[in-house]
């Protein structure tokens, strides 16, 4: 039976803001859950909308990056007259603070070549970062300021896109997807608990579980869980103003007093386990970045799964077959890109010209062609 135009695999926030443009287009769509949209990764981020913070140099990414971050301020108003939810986008800039000399090079050379780009960077010592973020620790011998790097709330984000999707018309059906139908050669369809689901086209957007769908051409090197430990702790009021990073990893400060510190990079395969040393680590890092955390008590802990590729790169618009497309592979990107993904992916499906070349995103890239 021909339930859709589109089928979705996976109910995350690529899932649900691909399905929110088709419906917006007037396409019939389903979107395919195994449990909760949005429990998994878009849950368990930090929010970070941070490309320059994250970069490692000029390319088709960074461009990928900085436009979507650019979509964001449209994107969370167009989403709360939606849904009603407001995912609390904050323009809060980034700090990326060196404690050693070579952390020092690596900031100063990053702030060079971006404001080479005509992006907004700059370089502070540790008093001039002290006097922009009183709390930084006495130990930050430097920083570099990002001031159009910002944040939302993901978890928000994930109620705000699930529900805009569901009004705009999307149908949402959970179950577990056996595998991708195929007939002569295209894929028609998917297999859900038994029952073959008909439709034009698929778009496969299930995360680190992409490679685990039959039919799908995707190798399970191609798409690897890659598990991030974070901790969430409370003070009575916010401690610093900025997100703070260093080459340890990150605090990201809610305007509520929650503080985000994350996170362990870990390839563990499906094992989502919190564990002592990883939360070590990252009370460690918070501590070194904010000493005045110590007395903040911690409120939760856990764990989630970022999809890694080999290049740390997304896969975006057609997939290995006629019919079936692929938006996966986001990594530590995911809640970045989810409004040019949605954008970009269902101008693939449509039919449409793309507002940016997809080749470097392509499936059958050479493995470290971006990176």
């Amino acid at each position: 039976m021909r339930v859709s135009d589109v089928i979705i695999v996976g109910g995350g926030i690529m899932g649900c803001g691909i399905a929110l443009r088709l419906r917006q287009a007037g396409a019939r769509v389903t979107v395919l859950e195994r449990s909760i949209p949005g429990a998994e990764a878009s849950s368990a981020a930090a929010g970070m909308l941070a490309p320059q913070m994250e970069a490692d140099g000029p390319g088709p990414f960074l461009e990928l990056c900085l436009r979507s971050r650019g979509l964001y301020p449209a994107f969370a108003e167009e989403l709360r007259e939606l849904s009603g939810v407001d995912i609390a986008y904050r323009p809060s800039g980034v700090l990326k603070v060196a404690f050693t000399e070579s952390s020092i090079h690596h900031v100063e050379s990053t702030v060079l070549w971006q404001r080479g780009m005509g992006l907004r960077a700059e370089l502070l010592d540790g008093a001039q970062a002290r006097a922009l973020e009183p709390r930084l620790s006495p130990k930050a011998l430097a920083a570099a300021h990002f001031p159009d790097d910002h944040q939302v709330d993901n978890r928000l984000l994930v109620r705000a896109l699930t529900m805009s999707a569901a009004r705009a018309g999307a149908e949402f059906r959970s179950g577990y997807v056996r595998g991708i139908v195929h007939e002569a050669g295209r894929a028609v369809g998917v297999d859900l608990d038994g029952e073959v689901l008909r439709a034009d086209a698929v778009v496969l957007a299930a995360g680190s579980w992409s490679s685990l769908v039959q039919g799908a051409g995707v190798e399970a090197k191609s798409v690897r869980p890659a598990r991030g430990q974070m901790i969430q702790l409370q003070t009575r009021l916010p401690l610093v103003d900025h997100i703070l990073t260093s080459e340890k990893g990150y605090v990201v400060p809610r305007a509520d007093g929650r503080v985000i510190a994350g996170s362990t990079m870990e390839l563990v395969g499906f094992d989502k386990q919190v564990t002592a040393a990883g939360l070590a680590r990252i009370l460690d890092m918070a501590l070194e970045l904010c000493p005045e955390l110590a007395n903040a008590p911690v409120t939760e802990t856990w764990a989630g799964f970022r999809p890694w590729t080999e290049d740390k790169r997304p896969y975006l618009g057609e997939g290995p077959m006629p019919g079936l497309f692929l938006a996966t592979g986001h990594f530590r990107n995911g809640i970045l890109l989810a409004p040019i993904t949605a954008k970009l992916v269902a101008q693939a499906l449509l039919g449409e010209r793309t507002s940016m070349d997809l080749a470097p995103f392509r499936y059958d890239r050479l493995p470290r062609a971006q990176a």
